[in-house]
């Protein structure tokens, strides 16, 4: 199966801002894009007529108009379209199982800080077998937007626990676009408890933050020799994880997260509290790589 970038439509400026990224990547990689709608309701009618009448045309004009502009644009990219009579998230995680990855829009109100729990954007972030892109409509802070003044690719690093699935996503991009990689590693104090309440423990910030920076150079040991013309920026941060990525997103071109294959919820969401915040407040692309 040829492999490709597939992305949805729903006639939303959210993933027609998606459809445009998803193509710009596609043709970065050399891959086919696929654009997919998908509406439980639609009847075989309107899947073989597109543009069709009855339920949804709109959008199944959308995913013709949005394949022409795609084709305009980029001429040599192979655009290919589909429209499917399921739930939304069902059939992306379906299509994207042996795709190079998922490119979708944001959605809610002011982007990624209003994202609304339970959009298909985040229930595919959380169940997809592949990486998973979720994409602003009003674009993302560039290089030099009180940012950082060259091309750059977050990723956020547990330490002690680095997934070499999400560093190998990260440094692969990176060396894709010409970026440099800057691994950020957030770590909080862990309280203790005394007569008073729960106090910070007393320890030598300098010398726990020395740990930590010894402990982030060691997860990036494998991905650096696997991409040694990476430059790579690494860097510690107390006040936790998710806020040190978030504050690192700023005029990043993305910011890559990971998600554990086995860490369920009791309603079926496996994203994990730092990956969920990442996705609702980074000012960049986010992406979602699962792994065990």
């Amino acid at each position: 199966m040829t492999r490709a970038v597939l992305t949805g439509i729903d006639g939303s400026p959210q993933s027609e801002a998606a459809v445009r990224w998803a193509a710009e990547e596609a043709v970065r990689r050399g891959a086919v894009l696929r654009i997919l709608h998908a509406w439980p309701w639609l009847s075989p009618g309107d899947v073989e007529g597109l543009p069709a009448g009855g339920l949804r045309p709109a959008a199944l004009r959308a995913l013709a108009d949005a394949a022409e502009e795609i084709r305009r644009a980029h001429p040599g990219l192979s655009v290919e379209t589909a429209a499917v009579g399921d739930d939304p998230a069902d059939a992306l995680v379906a299509a994207g199982k042996d795709q190079e990855l998922i490119v979708l829009g944001s959605r809610g109100l002011g982007g990624f800080a209003g994202l609304l729990a339970g959009s298909v954007g985040l229930a595919v972030a959380a169940r997809a077998t592949v990486p998973v892109v979720l994409v602003r409509a009003d674009g993302t802070a560039g290089p030099g937007s009180d940012g950082p003044a060259r091309r750059e690719i977050v990723v956020g690093v547990d330490g002690h626990h680095a997934a070499d699935a999400v560093l190998d996503f990260a440094f692969t991009e990176a060396a894709r676009r010409g970026a440099r990689v800057r691994a950020v590693h957030g770590w909080d104090l862990v309280p203790v408890w005394t007569a008073p309440g729960w106090v910070p423990p007393q320890v030598d910030l300098a010398v726990q933050d020395g740990s930590e920076q010894a402990a982030l150079a060691k997860a990036l040991t494998t991905a650096r020799a696997a991409h040694p013309n990476v430059e790579v920026i690494a860097e510690t941060r107390i006040g936790g994880a998710a806020n040190a990525v978030v504050a690192a997103s700023a005029g990043a071109e993305l910011v890559v997260v990971g998600r554990r294959d086995r860490l369920h919820h009791p309603l079926g969401i496996r994203l994990g509290p730092v990956t969920h915040a990442v996705i609702h407040h980074s000012a960049a692309p986010a992406v979602v790589v699962p792994h065990d």
